[in-house]
């Protein structure tokens, strides 16, 4: 099979918005004019008359991860046009992606390890599934993933055509270096190894066509986090911490480092925020109340939600499951808040 046959075959796959039966967007013409060059960079106009602007960005995502999954493919170069019908006011202009098919990546960070940042990473990006977000979740953690734990996974990834390849469970996509190491040894790597695997599992997975990318990053603000920056070009940060002061010295070292690197912080978790005993009701704060809180209004960024300490939300991580109920509630409101910020 030629690249050209190879390519009109990867776009027969990438079924049109307002197609009818599942039709593909070369079956309803809405990909056209496809050219391959002998370098093997492919070209082609794709119409987005009669789509919002979420929806042409969909569409533009999937096409180009079709296609740079075929082997040989290059640079894919996308032009998008409304000539079909007359373009509206604000129509759609194509996206600016640093990486290809993904729209938004979001890293969930801390100042200090011990504050349960992977489980907000984990059950943000549930949360953002069930808002109706394509969602991939990267464990970063090089040195302590966690991910495989919370989402039930225990095989190792996949490579296919050279392209590592995430687990799907529970509605999203992801992928860990758990996924790729034995369990029972340690990672002992220097901070540039660490921040070569980051970028490599960003780059080199194929996570298809997403909205948006969570990446849990490990703690603290190193080789890897200002890598992630420098690199990948974030679209914005979410800070976790417990709202007890040594906790919070910590958080306002994250925000201060994204806001050097230029990463948009979109706000603050408040992470075991109070615990009411079940038996008798008692509510208690063992590491404080509303440190958080006050501390993201003293640096002038937005309080996504605080999370108390509840025994539905260690249950669901040890048994790789989402959850449910008023737990999941919270985190529905806190992903609610990241929708609005990024601009998902």
């Amino acid at each position: 099979m030629s690249l050209k046959d190879a390519v009109t075959t990867a776009l027969a796959s990438v079924a049109d918005p307002d197609g009818r039966d599942s039709a593909s967007v070369l079956a309803t013409g809405r990909a056209a004019g496809i050219v391959v060059k002998d370098d093997g960079t492919v070209g082609l106009v794709l119409a987005v008359d009669g789509l919002d602007r979420t929806a042409a960005e969909r569409l533009q995502a999937a096409v180009e991860a079709a296609l740079r999954r075929v082997a040989g493919v290059g640079a894919v170069r996308i032009i998008l046009t409304a000539d079909r019908a007359a373009a509206p006011a604000g129509a759609p202009r194509p996206i600016e992606t640093r990486v290809p098919g993904i729209r938004k990546l979001v890293a969930v960070a801390s100042g200090k390890g011990g504050v349960g940042k992977s489980t907000v990473a984990a059950n943000l990006a549930f949360a953002l599934a069930r808002a109706g977000q394509q969602v991939g979740l990267l464990d970063a953690d090089i040195h302590g993933p966690s991910v495989p734990t919370m989402l039930g996974i225990t095989g190792r990834a996949r490579v296919e055509r050279d392209r590592l390849q995430p687990e799907t469970r529970h509605g999203i996509k992801a992928l860990s270096m758990g996924m790729m190491t034995d369990p029972g040894k340690a990672i002992v790597w220097r901070g540039p190894m660490a921040s070569s695997a980051l970028v490599q599992m960003v780059e080199q997975c194929d996570w298809g066509a997403l909205d948006v990318l969570v990446i849990d990053l490990p703690p603290g603000t190193g080789d890897v986090q200002l890598t992630l920056a420098q690199k990948l070009k974030p679209d914005g940060a979410v800070i976790v911490s417990t709202p007890q002061d040594l906790a919070l010295i910590d958080a306002r070292r994250a925000v201060a480092m994204f806001n050097d690197v230029g990463v948009r912080v979109l706000g603050v978790v408040e992470n075991m925020a109070g615990y009411c005993c079940p038996n008798c009701g008692h509510v208690s704060d063992p590491f404080g109340h509303g440190g958080a809180e006050r501390e993201a209004d003293v640096m002038g960024v937005p309080f996504l939600g605080r999370i108390p300490l509840q025994m539905a939300v260690r249950e669901a991580a040890d048994a790789g499951q989402p959850l449910t109920g008023e737990a999941a509630g919270i985190f529905d409101e806190i992903a609610q808040g990241v929708i609005v910020t990024v601009g998902l």
